[in-house]
């Protein structure tokens, strides 16, 4: 049975993983959902690592809310990079769903943000395990998870 790794922060304004489990049993049975929780966006490639060596996870959605000042997005960028190392060391896919505080206007669009992208992300991690061909029929529609899609240029 294929195990789908859940990682996610204590730092985040959202449960993100509550989110993303809720979707991942909506939409598909015949896995198993491994949840890790560790205290912040830097501590991501870590548990995606141990996720990956001591769980045996096939894939693995990495959740975080980096803050809006210029070392959050710092700490996200080191966090994003640790988690491509990950993905290169294990030949994995980690699916990073990070919602920056400022994407959005206020509080409201910032929860509805953090829904909408989580969920979408879900279909594709989702898809990558048990159906890609699915995302090669997407492939060049300028798809974006959360806010609306930019859409082709051909098109």
């Amino acid at each position: 049975m294929k195990k789908i790794g859940i990682a996610d922060t204590t730092f985040a304004r959202v449960d993100m993983a509550k989110i993303a489990i809720e979707e991942l049993k909506a939409n598909r049975s015949g896995y198993i959902i491994i949840r890790y929780t560790v205290p912040g966006i830097k501590d991501l490639p870590v548990a995606c690592k141990k996720l990956f060596d001591e769980k045996e996870c096939d894939i693995i959605m990495a959740l975080g809310m980096p803050g809006p000042k210029s070392i959050d997005k710092q700490c996200a960028h080191e966090a994003s990079i640790g988690l491509i190392n990950a993905q290169l060391l294990c030949n994995k896919h980690i699916i990073e769903v990070f919602i920056h505080e400022d994407e959005a206007k206020n509080n409201k669009e910032l929860a509805w943000l953090v829904e909408n992208r989580t969920r979408e992300h879900v279909l594709n991690v989702i898809n990558l395990l048990f159906n890609q061909e699915n995302l090669t029929k997407k492939a060049g529609k300028g798809l974006r998870e959360g806010f609306k899609d930019a859409g082709s240029l051909l098109d």
